[in-house]
């Protein structure tokens, strides 16, 4: 009798649900991982958009007239900002940058007192309106 190699049908379906688990498990885990890449684009360009439009308070004494492109930041890949809503006073600010795409939950904003706050998130992420900018699932800032 001669001897065959190869696989059986159900070894191969053992393999096939063995990988299906560990997807449904890595899956989400990548895309959580993907998102949080993706958030730090904000929260840098808040932060440079900041420091921008503080030099303009330097050399204009005001922050209005800040909603014109040098101090305000310029849209990005992934958000796009915002420095006229609420209008800026001579001693007030905000900038409020808003996600595209799968971001279109994430709202962050930071005004003239450095106070940063997420004001959206998507569902599983956290609560908000929170003081600190959002950018792990689950809250954590």
């Amino acid at each position: 009798m001669k001897l065959q190699k190869g696989f059986t049908l159900i070894e191969l379906m053992i393999v096939v649900v063995i990988v299906g688990i560990l997807a449904s498990v890595a899956l989400p885990a990548y895309n959580d991982y993907v998102t949080r890449g993706k958030l730090t684009e904000a929260t840098a360009t808040l932060s440079n958009g900041r420091v921008k439009v503080e030099q303009f308070f330097q050399d204009n004494h005001t922050y209005t007239g800040i909603t014109a492109a040098p101090p305000c930041p310029a849209s990005t890949t992934y958000f796009t900002y915002d420095c006229g809503t609420p209008a800026p006073t001579d001693s007030t600010y905000k900038i409020t940058a808003t996600g595209k795409g799968n971001l279109s939950a994430f709202i962050y904003t930071i005004d003239q007192s450095n106070t940063k706050q997420t004001a959206g998130l998507a569902s599983g992420w956290g609560s908000y309106p929170v003081s600190c900018w959002v950018t792990k699932k689950g809250g954590a800032c």
